[in-house]
């Protein structure tokens, strides 16, 4: 990477474009710089929208209300309606379509006015729809890059990853760009036009056979993990220092996305940055805010909330065993530090170059955490500050226990719960039904058990360091510049116990529980 510099005024009279607004990381990044920026010049922020005012109505019940904003809300007071109103512009459309959906009057506009787009959107879930995944993780990528090319103005554009485009990978990871239809397993080759065919004829095979909405998302998960697994080195001798192939259909989309950027860029200032698991903010504009219950699909987990989970199924007393390893690698940062990183980085490369830059946003290789260390900070938590259900009772939580397989856990479930499964299924048929609905609440907790284990087991077995160069290079700008309580990103100052105790459980426990 160059020697950078941080000029702290930089986004003074700048427009930037945000994708993904409503997301976890777009809300915190909007807020960051309308309150540490107010005389940025605009921002436009794309909502998938029909209309301006299904966009505006989005904003402000999604976005504006959120509790993130309550800094903002103080602060500007009765002049607050009157400062959006000026600076922050939705933006109807759609990161799926081609022109992002956005109607051609506004599209000129925004072509000659924007000077930087932070593309944030994506779908996280880890067993997405692949059609889905594709058009929004890949596609949508690609025409976020066509339309920056139409900007006149346009300094760079800053694409938000995830630094799991590495898959299963043990060992230190390097800052280096995606090579175009390479896979991590060395041997087989990624072709991203085929894989677009393949959906378009599969949905319209299922379509041409009268296939039901809940048929076809089955059909569509079921190809994604097809896909990915395709591409994972199947051999038994693997050593452990190999590539192993992307774990799920979220992590093999991104990184096709991040190549179609790399592939198609031509001379565009192109900045990636992988974040790995986001947890909530560690101080900006306060501790401790997480997306809310309403954004927690608790089946169904984002990567970012890949901790979270446990910490609610943990609090709950509904979960203590976890399939995998207290020696893990636990990769974790703050979401105010990402968006941190984000703005350095707009700050930073402000001169033309064709170079892609990548950024490892992430606490591994400098202030490394372990699953070992934040189960005992569960333990100690809960059983401090018990959560009280909705009987008035608290709940006592248990030790953990860890599973190193995927063996090990079908075993222990046939031990703990079929008995106990087989038993209600007897009385059930003898006493009528009567014991049908918990019956169907045990299999069903069975079934989320084994797949949460599943979901989450290639993270409760990770071995990779992140390698951070690239990230410490921007750090130091940061330092000297002098701007290192207004764009922190650096791991180091985080003490993990305090974190986790003070800030990131009450932060869940209030948001989330």
């Amino acid at each position: 990477m160059e020697s950078c510099s941080i000029e702290l005024q930089y986004l003074e009279g700048k427009t930037i474009f945000i994708t993904g607004v409503t997301g976890y990381l777009a809300k915190i990044l909007s807020e960051k710089i309308l309150r540490v920026q107010p005389n940025v010049k605009k921002l436009y922020l794309l909502i998938r929208a029909p209309d301006s005012d299904s966009a505006k109505q989005r904003f402000n019940n999604e976005v504006l209300k959120a509790d993130l904003f309550k800094v903002l809300r103080e602060k500007l007071g009765a002049n607050l309606h009157g400062f959006i109103q000026d600076k922050v512009f939705p933006v109807p459309g759609d990161i799926a379509c081609d022109g992002l959906g956005i109607n051609s009057e506004l599209k000129d506009d925004m072509c000659r006015e924007v000077d930087i787009i932070v593309n944030s959107a994506g779908t996280t879930r880890f067993d997405e729809r692949y059609d889905t995944a594709i058009s929004i993780n890949v596609l949508g990528a690609m025409h976020v890059l066509k339309f920056s090319k139409q900007c006149s103005k346009l300094k760079m554009l800053l694409h938000v990853s995830t630094a799991y485009v590495c898959g299963e990978k043990a060992g230190l990871i390097l800052e280096k760009p995606l090579n175009y239809g390479e896979t991590l397993n060395g041997g087989s080759r990624l072709d991203i036009d085929a894989e677009k065919k393949l959906v378009e004829e599969t949905l319209k095979g299922l379509q041409d056979g009268n296939a039901t909405e809940k048929e076809t998302t089955v059909a569509m998960r079921v190809l994604g993990i097809e896909r990915y697994t395709i591409h994972k080195n199947q051999s038994i001798f693997i050593d452990t220092n190999m590539l192993h192939g992307w774990p799920n259909t979220y992590s093999f989309t991104k990184a096709m996305g991040e190549m179609l950027l790399g592939h198609l860029k031509e001379d565009l200032r192109l900045i990636i940055l992988r974040p790995t698991i986001i947890l909530s903010t560690y101080k900006e504009p306060f501790p401790g805010w997480i997306e809310g219950l309403n954004k927690l699909i608790c089946m169904f987990l984002p990567c970012h909330r890949t901790v979270d989970t446990y910490i609610v199924g943990y609090g709950k007393g509904k979960l203590n065993v976890v399939v995998g390893d207290r020696g893990s690698i636990l990769d974790v940062i703050p979401a105010d530090m990402v968006v941190n990183s984000v703005i350095a980085a707009m700050a930073a490369h402000q001169n033309p170059s064709s170079q892609t830059v990548v950024y490892h946003i992430s606490s591994s290789r400098r202030n490394q955490l372990n699953i070992g260390d934040i189960e005992q900070i569960f333990v100690d938590y809960f059983k401090k500050f018990p959560w009280i259900d909705e009987r008035g009772n608290p709940i006592k939580v248990k030790e953990f226990r860890f599973l190193n397989s995927t063996a090990s856990l079908h075993k222990y479930i046939a031990i703990h719960y079929m008995p106990l499964l087989k038993i209600m299924k007897w009385v059930h048929l003898i006493l009528c039904q009567h014991f049908q609905a918990q019956h169907i609440i045990l299999q069903r907790r069975i079934n989320h058990f084994i797949r949460l284990a599943e979901l989450y087991k290639p993270y409760t077995f990770f071995k990779g360091v992140f390698d951070d160069t690239n990230a410490e290079m921007l750090r130091m700008a940061i330092r000297e510049s002098n701007a290192d309580d207004t764009f922190n990103f650096d791991p180091t100052t985080i003490q993990w116990e305090k974190y986790f105790k003070e800030t990131h459980i009450p932060g869940v426990v209030k948001y989330i529980f």
